[in-house]
């Protein structure tokens, strides 16, 4: 890849490397690395791991041309030069975000298209007013966790935000308690860089996939196996795993910040929370630079080079924040922002992710009409990693609820039960945020089944009213 150097700085100078898009610095301040990176060009190279180098793409226009033209710029991840060359390291935590996977995320031209039509004809027939209800009755019974804790004190985002997409995902592929709880297990741990996680996950898909053979179902996994584009059992595998990975995380990265910046304290009170979800998906992307694309040949974009078969990576979170695109923001439309990709590779489920988001931010500012924010917005801390946009911790505080009432929800929606959105009626007046030293926080981790079962287990015994 094409290297330019600040005249008077010597090439290779360790005081000048690539910009790195990790560690605590850039977590303490992605914003500011974006403006550095921004002033050098529409792209530039940085570092998204150690030893890894991309060219990182911070135009909106830029990202548009590369993600709107196919022919030119690719996804097939066996193309890329320095993995090839033995020049990334074999435990770089880069590799399974961007190494080649049999799915439509890493295909081109007519595998792709027939990758993606299995996959979006699938979540075509998600009942969108189920998916709200079932979005709903998790919510409730992860509210009913925490309500009645006597100190009155949560974690948005390991009470809530991370759990919750992994409940909808599992109840979505119609996972029997036992392979939910362990599908959970799984895709947390990849996330958290758990030995053997991949190999969890993917055994609980199989045994899934193999359960869906003798006992066909409603749900997106038989949808799948029974799809005209006849997918092996493998190919099965790795779009359930595309759906999870491109599912869970940035779900849970939307509906932490989305609540925050509704409980911040610069919202306005008269706006509803899909105001707060669009705001999220501008100026927050849950997913913040991915997407790589393999040049076919070399590339001139702007003062750069794109060489042929070196990966370049989509800054969806420094695109849709593009100083050039503010001055006609306000002309786009409230969709026009990268954050579910554009092009033939956008993401399939922006909709049902939308309402997901919409939904469970809902339900817990219903299901905790005080609830307020323990520290200011501005003062929370992102995680510092490349490939999301996610908070650490958001401390909550609420009063508890005491004896009965602590079951949100009595094992779902109570009749006209509001929800301040366009999925039900009312917007209640946001509390005002105080500002009291935050607690550090822990990630959740999910143990594995016990003889009570796991998360998932314990969700379908409350729904029973065991």
């Amino acid at each position: 890849m094409q290297q330019h150097h600040t005249p008077g700085i010597p090439p290779g100078c360790p005081a000048h490397a690539n910009p790195q898009l990790f560690g605590p610095e850039f977590g303490s301040d992605p914003e500011g690395q974006y403006d550095r990176l921004r002033a050098a060009g529409p792209s530039t190279a940085v570092d998204i791991a150690p030893g890894v180098e991309v060219e990182l793409v911070t135009n909106y226009d830029a990202a548009l041309y590369i993600l709107q033209n196919p022919a030119l710029f690719v996804r097939d991840a066996r193309r890329w030069n320095a993995l090839n060359q033995g020049r990334v390291p074999q435990d770089s935590p880069a590799l399974p975000m961007m190494g080649y996977r049999p799915n439509a995320l890493f295909s081109d031209g007519a595998a792709h298209a027939r990758l993606r039509r299995a996959v979006t004809d699938a979540l075509s027939t998600v009942d969108e007013y189920r998916l709200v209800r079932q979005t709903q009755q998790i919510a409730d019974y992860l509210i009913s966790r925490f309500a009645a804790e006597p100190l009155g004190q949560a974690d948005l985002m390991a009470d809530f935000a991370q759990p919750l997409p992994l409940l909808v995902f599992s109840d979505l592929f119609g996972c029997p308690p036992d392979i939910g709880d362990r599908v959970i297990v799984g895709i947390s741990g990849i996330f958290e860089g758990t030995p053997g996680a991949d190999e969890v996950l993917g055994a609980a898909l199989m045994e899934l996939i193999a359960l869906k053979h003798r006992e066909p179902g409603e749900d997106l996994t038989t949808r799948l196996m029974q799809h005209p584009a006849q997918l092996s059992d493998e190919e099965v595998l790795h779009q359930l795993v595309t759906l999870l990975s491109g599912g869970t995380a940035p779900l849970t990265g939307a509906i932490g910040t989305s609540t925050s910046l509704y409980l911040g304290e610069d919202w306005r009170a008269d706006l509803p929370v899909e105001d707060a979800v669009t705001q999220t998906l501008w100026n927050y992307a849950p997913i913040a630079n991915y997407a790589a694309h393999y040049p076919v040949r070399d590339e001139q974009l702007g003062d750069r080079v794109l060489r042929a078969n070196d990966p370049v990576l989509i800054s969806f979170a420094a695109a849709n924040r593009d100083p050039k695109l503010s001055e006609h923001r306000e002309q786009l439309s409230s969709k026009a922002h990268l954050a579910f990709g554009a092009g033939p590779h956008a993401c399939p489920a922006k909709d049902p992710a939308f309402m997901i988001t919409v939904t469970a931010v809902g339900a817990l500012l219903n299901g905790l009409p005080d609830v307020e924010l323990r520290v200011p917005f501005k003062e929370l801390s992102w995680v510092p990693a490349p490939w999301s946009r996610s908070l650490v911790t958001v401390p909550l505080r609420f009063t508890p609820r005491q004896g009965p009432s602590a079951a949100v929800g009595s094992r779902g929606p109570a009749a006209g039960q509001q929800t301040p959105s366009q999925y039900g009626s009312s917007h209640p007046q946001p509390p005002v945020a105080s500002s009291v030293a935050s607690t550090p926080n822990q990630p959740a981790h999910h143990a594995a089944p016990s003889r009570k079962g796991g998360l998932f287990s314990r969700f379908l015994a409350w729904t029973k009213g065991e």
